[in-house]
């Protein structure tokens, strides 16, 4: 997705990704389940459908992002369409089932 890596911790349970003025976290399930939290946490998996939640990221060329994401391990959902307000858009899930939109510029 033209990301880069801001920071992996070398325990591989936590990474970000630049985004400019802010970073794109990453946490693994287990540091999910380490914050105690009181009701716990619906774990991703990409067997279930996906949570009611997206990533959304915006890309010059979505086709070539689209087929950069399948070929790094994403799974297809919907291919590259151009929604009715003129935004090209489609969708994979990562490895963990997370829903991804790949969006053009509005």
């Amino acid at each position: 997705m033209g990301l880069e890596r801001r920071f992996v911790h070398e325990s591989g349970q936590y990474a970000e990704m630049e985004m400019g003025e802010t970073a794109l976290a990453f946490t693994s399930e287990d540091i999910g389940e380490s914050n105690l939290l009181p009701y716990g946490f619906r774990k991703n998996d990409p067997a279930e459908l996906p949570a009611g939640i997206e990533i959304a990221l915006v890309a010059e060329d979505v086709e070539a992002a689209f087929e950069a994401a399948v070929n790094a391990g994403a799974t297809k959902i919907a291919g590259p369409k151009v929604k009715p307000w003129g935004q090209t858009v489609a969708y994979v899930r990562d490895l963990d089932g997370v829903l991804v939109e790949i969006a053009g510029e509005i």
